[in-house]
C-alpha cells in the first residue's frame, strides 16, 4: 500500500482546470489505466509539498497554449505507452 499526501497540483495555468488535488489527479489517471484497486491516503502522514504550483510564464509569453486537456492528454499518452516497445518489456 502506498501513500500519498494531500498536496495540491495547480493545473488551471495549462488547461483551464481548476486546483487538483494529488488524490483527485491519482484517480483521473486510475481512470486512464483502468486500474480497479484502491487508493489509500492518509492525511495524516502528508509527504512532499502541499501546493504545487507551476510557472508556465515563460513559456506563454511565447506564444504557447495547452490544446489537449489533462484527461485527454494522459489517456493519448497511456495508449502511445501500450503501442511501444517499453509496455512489452518483461520487469525483473
Amino acid at each position: 500500500m502506498k501513500r500519498c499526501g494531500l498536496g495540491i497540483v495547480s493545473l488551471d495555468e495549462i488547461n483551464g482546470l481548476p486546483d487538483l488535488t494529488i488524490r483527485e489527479l491519482a484517480q483521473t489517471v486510475a481512470e486512464v489505466v483502468g486500474f480497479q484497486g484502491a487508493l489509500v491516503c492518509d492525511p495524516s502522514h502528508p509527504d512532499g509539498t502541499p501546493r504545487k504550483l507551476l510557472d508556465i510564464s515563460r513559456i506563454t509569453q511565447l506564444g504557447w497554449q495547452a490544446e489537449i486537456p489533462l484527461k485527454q492528454g494522459l489517456q493519448l499518452t497511456y495508449d502511445w505507452f501500450c503501442r511501444s516497445p517499453w509496455s512489452r518489456q518483461e520487469t525483473a
